[in-house]
């Protein structure tokens, strides 16, 4: 039997829908209703966008447009995952997925467009998203939003730390 799932913080109030714009930023265009496994759907997702609309972009400007990216999608997850997560109850909704984009696209930072890095790339970074070494674990308890996005973040920079280890020593040419 599942344990009850925790009640976001905040006061008790009577639960409102979320604004639409948060709703479709928060389960990033309702891939997050995907099921089993909604993270995974939403980091498969994000690996499918990026690499589409990373290969228009100059290999020069890359690398920076992943940090933009990551920075944008962290900068609007945090209120939508925020409005979401008090509209349904929750305090991490798995339905909520836009921490997964943003924690995705930080491990693909100055990673080359090939099958290969963004296989690794999505698998490293479901194992550190799922098992929360240290201090991940503690990112989760910032308040609401914040703590939703950010402890996937920090996933995003341990996958990216392995992913620049493999790439270094040849492991994914």
């Amino acid at each position: 039997m599942n344990p009850p799932p925790e009640v976001a913080d905040g006061p008790a109030a009577p639960l409102r829908a979320a604004p639409l714009w948060a709703t479709l930023v928060a389960t990033f265009c309702g891939a997050g209703r995907l099921k089993p496994g909604p993270g995974t759907w939403g980091s498969l997702a994000t690996v499918i966008v990026w690499a589409l609309a990373s290969s228009r972009i100059p290999i020069a400007s890359r690398t920076w447009a992943t940090i933009a990216a990551a920075a944008a999608v962290t900068l609007i997850g945090i209120p939508a995952a925020t409005l979401v997560a008090r509209a349904s109850g929750l305090k991490d909704p798995q339905f909520v997925v836009i921490d997964e984009v943003a924690g995705q696209l930080v491990t693909l930072i100055a990673v080359p467009l090939a099958w290969k890095t963004f296989l690794a790339g999505l698998i490293l970074f479901r194992v550190f998203d799922i098992w929360k070494p240290f201090p991940i674990r503690r990112l989760e308890r910032l308040p609401q939003g914040t703590g939703i996005v950010v402890d996937d973040l920090g996933a995003g920079v341990y996958a990216l730390a392995v992913m620049h280890l493999l790439l270094h020593f040849g492991l994914l040419t």
